[in-house]
């Protein structure tokens, strides 16, 4: 498969060429560490893989959560991931495969969080499972 950026682009999406970028950046942690290990090394790898990708990234960013317009907490997501276009918001998994707790729970810390775009990556799976999000 196609490691390049634009592989994973699809202009349906919104910022779909700063997700291809994400992705590609993914695929090639997921070559070189293949599954089997906790979310935690994955997280690192792919810090250390996003620059080599020309993208900022933060790690562990803290969001709001608001209810009813009052701030009832606070969540923290895996990455907040830009570039010149924008940013998205991207949580990891490490698991067998993707459930629908999974995507409920991402969906959630998206709305929460304010960004448009966000991934849910897997890196558990044999092949790398991606699921593109948008609020």
């Amino acid at each position: 498969m196609n490691n390049q950026p634009s592989s994973y682009v699809d202009n349906t999406y919104q910022l779909s060429a700063l997700t291809g970028k994400v992705i590609a950046a993914a695929q090639t942690v997921h070559r070189g560490l293949g599954p089997g290990f906790e979310e935690v090394i994955y997280q690192r790898a792919l810090a250390f893989e996003l620059p080599a990708h020309d993208m900022d990234h933060e790690r562990e960013v803290w969001i709001d959560v608001h209810y009813q317009g009052k701030n009832v907490g606070k969540k923290r997501v895996d990455f907040v991931i830009g570039d010149e276009t924008g940013s998205v918001m991207v949580e990891i998994k490490a698991k067998f495969a993707l459930e629908d707790v999974d995507f409920v729970q991402a969906l959630s810390y998206l709305k929460a969080s304010g960004y448009k775009v966000g991934l849910l990556i897997n890196f558990g799976a044999k092949q790398l499972e991606v699921r593109r999000l948008a609020n």
